[in-house]
């Protein structure tokens, strides 16, 4: 039995994954900041449920060295699993000190942390974001990405030298894993499917940035999970993976499959490409098939049935009809 310690555990990924390592016999305890990025409630509503899985999920910053490093001893952890992190790029156009504070600052913190119990093997989340503007595709993990698009990738790819720089003068075992658009139910509202999919509900426009030339690489929660978990498993001491769906899909079709679930048209508002964003990601995983036997499996249109059964069932509604007329 495994003893894992996860940052930003009542996060999208960090909840789904502390619960897939209960149910396997592993002793899982969480961590997360609460913050306001977006609704706190969604994310006590995740640390609830951990709760009656038997997960606690302590409120607790990050930036609080000492505490992460006592927790470290007093419960006897083996692997970290560090998810916590400021998320977003159109956040970032306007908050860049939160990527300060929590990705480069904080990021150092865990690292500190660790570096007094060096037995601990840690598991970060990088992003997809550190390709920036790379023109090559699919990105493979031996791709350059010192072009970064946005202050969230810039600090995904600091975290990534710094992590080497740690594991180089202290030894300690880290293992970068770049998600490639993750979605599912208990999601994150920021993300485009979430926001999509509530402001057709209530009648709102929706914004189409590059008219809705672009392609994302959406990679299921469920898919994602066990990327990590086979990551954990394997304990390297320094290794990168791309954890992504390799099936790149365009927004256009994300849309359509959204419209058809919820029986209502959208109405888009097609704009110009926005600050900071990207044409395409497309992850190769060729090492991630190799090393940790990372297939996913589950297509857009399953992973999107299932949010969508998931979205009714959190803000309380049933029918298409119902969903038209309710206010969320």
């Amino acid at each position: 039995m495994k003893r894992i310690l996860i940052t930003g555990a009542a996060g999208f990924i960090g909840f789904h994954l502390a619960s897939a390592l209960k149910k396997r016999g592993d002793f899982c305890l969480g961590l997360d900041h609460f913050n306001s990025y977006y609704d706190p409630n969604l994310k006590r509503a995740r640390a609830a449920q951990l709760k009656n899985e038997g997960v606690e999920v302590l409120p607790l910053d990050i930036c609080d060295r000492e505490a992460i490093q006592s927790l470290l001893l007093q419960h006897g952890i083996t692997h970290l699993v560090h998810l916590a992190a400021q998320a977003g790029v159109r956040h970032s156009l306007s908050h860049p000190d939160d990527y300060v504070a929590s990705n480069l600052q904080g990021f150092v913190s865990i690292l500190e942390a660790i570096r007094h119990v060096p037995t601990i093997k840690l598991v970060y989340a990088s992003s997809s974001s550190v390709y920036g503007l790379n023109k090559k595709s699919p990105f493979s993990v031996e791709d350059p990405t010192d072009r970064p698009a946005n202050l969230y990738g810039a600090t995904k790819k600091a975290n990534e030298l710094i992590a080497h720089a740690y594991h180089h003068l202290y030894g300690i075992a880290v293992t970068a894993l770049r998600y490639f658009t993750v979605y599912g139910p208990w999601g994150r509202p920021d993300m485009a499917y979430y926001r999509f999919t509530k402001q057709i509900v209530e009648g709102e426009p929706i914004q189409v940035f590059n008219r809705g030339e672009m392609k994302r690489d959406f990679t299921y929660i469920e898919d994602i999970v066990k990327g990590t978990m086979a990551a954990i498993d394997l304990g390297a001491e320094y290794e990168i993976f791309n954890l992504g769906n390799n099936r790149p899909i365009n927004l256009l079709y994300l849309i359509q499959l959204i419209e058809r679930a919820l029986g209502k048209k959208a109405m888009m508002e097609m704009l110009p490409m926005q600050p900071g964003e990207v044409i395409e990601t497309f992850a190769d995983i060729e090492k991630s098939q190799k090393l940790l036997q990372f297939y996913p499996t589950v297509p857009l249109e399953v992973g999107i049935a299932h949010f969508l059964d998931w979205f009714k069932q959190y803000h309380g509604l049933s029918t298409p009809l119902q969903m038209q007329l309710a206010g969320m």
